[in-house]
């Protein structure tokens, strides 16, 4: 990777405006992928507790959320960052840097995104609108967070954590420990793999003056703290599944997944980051849709009606 210091890389030239797909790339909305599951695992398990049935409209509702909160996040970091983004060689190519997207057509998406998630919130209950901006808050946070501590990957945790607990509030209407443990579970794993993902970085954020966890302490103190983040992670899963009485198919995913941390970990070395994009893309994904097609099965096994 060549360091920001030795020069500020030069766009290539600029890709004519899009409309649709050039935000829909800008917002990364695949990345969805890494929150869904384990808001549709609260709210089905939230369910089943309630009365045993899917509640298919709420359900939308709960998807609609999530993706329009994620996408205004998504949006604001890039908008925020498009600077830093600039005098990054990994990240000179975004649609913000390139001229792709408009600041203008991206604060807009934002605004729709964010008026899509306050309408979703409003549907479901009058406590999930009153919270909805607690959510608001932490997404707006975290791209500031590189400028004032090196712990900016527990802002995303944070804000990552609030899915789970959302949709089982979305659900129920009321106050859930159990949701708590499984936000928590999302929060330190998405953390976790933000510090696997940020070592990549290392050189531009010193550069630059980005503050960030592996920028200060190195990389092999950022692996090692993506390592005790993911075991904290299998731990509090291992909480929720037997907080909410989880039978065999749950307890099957929860292998898979620890089987997933090993692997991820085996392949990513402080001086050989080529398989990063694995580590973080291909064995996060898979471990959020490998858990959440285990719950759903386990659900349904035990009672959940479709």
């Amino acid at each position: 990777m060549t360091s920001a210091a030795q020069g500020v890389p030069v766009p290539g030239p600029a890709r004519p405006r899009g409309g649709a797909k050039a935000f829909l790339r800008l917002v990364m909305i695949e990345h969805s992928v890494f929150a869904l599951p384990f808001a549709y695992i609260a709210s089905l398990t939230a369910m089943f507790l309630l009365d045993g049935n899917i509640h298919w409209v709420r359900l939308l509702l709960v998807t609609v959320a999530m993706v329009g909160l994620r996408t205004f996040a998504m949006a604001c970091n890039r908008i925020i960052d498009r600077e830093i983004d600039a005098r990054n060689p990994r990240t000179a190519n975004r649609e913000l840097v390139t001229g792709a997207v408009s600041v203008r057509s991206a604060w807009t998406g934002a605004l729709v995104a964010l008026v899509v998630f306050l309408g979703a919130a409003a549907l479901l209950n009058p406590l999930c609108l009153a919270l909805a901006p607690i959510a608001v808050i932490p997404m707006v946070v975290y791209p500031y967070g590189k400028r004032f501590t090196n712990f900016p990957h527990a802002i995303l945790g944070l804000a990552q954590a609030m899915g789970p607990i959302g949709a089982w509030l979305a659900v129920t209407g009321t106050w859930s420990w159990d949701a708590v443990i499984l936000g928590l579970a999302v929060g330190i794993w998405i953390g976790g793999f933000d510090l696997i993902f940020a070592t990549q970085d290392v050189q531009a954020d010193r550069a630059e003056g980005v503050m960030s966890f592996p920028a200060r302490f190195g990389v092999p103190a950022a692996l090692h703290g993506a390592r005790v983040c993911h075991a904290v992670t299998t731990g509090l899963l291992v909480w929720y599944a037997l907080a909410t009485d989880a039978g065999a198919f749950f307890w099957l995913g929860l292998v898979i997944v620890a089987g997933a941390f090993l692997y991820e970990h085996t392949i990513v070395r402080p001086h050989d980051l080529s398989r990063l994009n694995r580590a973080f893309f291909t064995v996060n994904g898979f471990i959020g849709i490998t858990l959440f097609v285990c719950a759903l099965l386990d659900l349904l096994v035990r009672g959940l009606t479709v």
